[in-house]
């Protein structure tokens, strides 16, 4: 059994160091850039790429629990709209413990699951291959120098920020920026 156990992580091994290959092929280019803008870049191409997943990848499930919860969490507002507010508030409560609680956990858990392959296992793999691709000893053969960028804090010392950090603000960066542009579009569009 630690045959095949041993054959599988080697394929494994093979599958992951052909990836590598392939993502350093393809973001090569970015290294003319620096390697902040290349790591922005890498960021901004992983964010699309899981926003694009996320919405065209959704199980039945998943879509059958969004609409259960949907007709239950109206059917509790209307509910709470009833002439006699003790009665409506009693039908609220009501339906929040027979179906609506179950049913938002049951979804949550669901979406949950769903944004893993869609979200954060592509995030994750980006984020280790950054790690990799602009270690220190890669950046200081590659760029000249072991760090991605620096600044001088307020007691004068040289603060350096490193791949992953800088991986992580401009993922920061991006889905804030992601989140202005979409709110600026949608309140452009109803004014319209």
């Amino acid at each position: 059994m630690e045959d095949v156990f041993d054959i599988a992580w080697l394929k494994i091994l093979v599958l992951i160091h052909a990836l590598v290959k392939g993502l350093d092929f393809l973001f090569a280019p970015l290294n003319t850039l620096g390697p902040a803008v290349a790591i922005w870049v890498i960021v901004v191409l992983t964010v699309a790429s899981t926003k694009f997943l996320s919405r065209i990848y959704k199980t039945k499930r998943y879509l059958e629990l969004q609409e259960e919860f949907q007709y239950f969490y109206n059917l509790r507002n209307e509910a709470l709209t009833c002439k006699d507010s003790e009665k409506g508030k009693a039908l609220a409560k009501n339906i929040d413990q027979a179906r609506l609680n179950q049913v938002y956990y049951d979804y949550f858990f669901e979406g949950l699951l769903t944004s893993i392959p869609t979200k954060y296992l592509p995030i994750l793999i980006m984020l280790a291959y950054v790690n990799e691709a602009f270690k220190s000893k890669n950046l200081l053969e590659n760029f000249g120098r072991d760090y991605i960028l620096k600044f001088v804090n307020f007691n004068g010392n040289v603060v350096k920020i490193g791949s992953v950090l800088w991986f992580v603000l401009s993922m920061l960066m991006v889905y804030l920026a992601w989140f202005v542009i979409g709110h600026l579009v949608f309140k452009y569009k109803k004014k319209k």
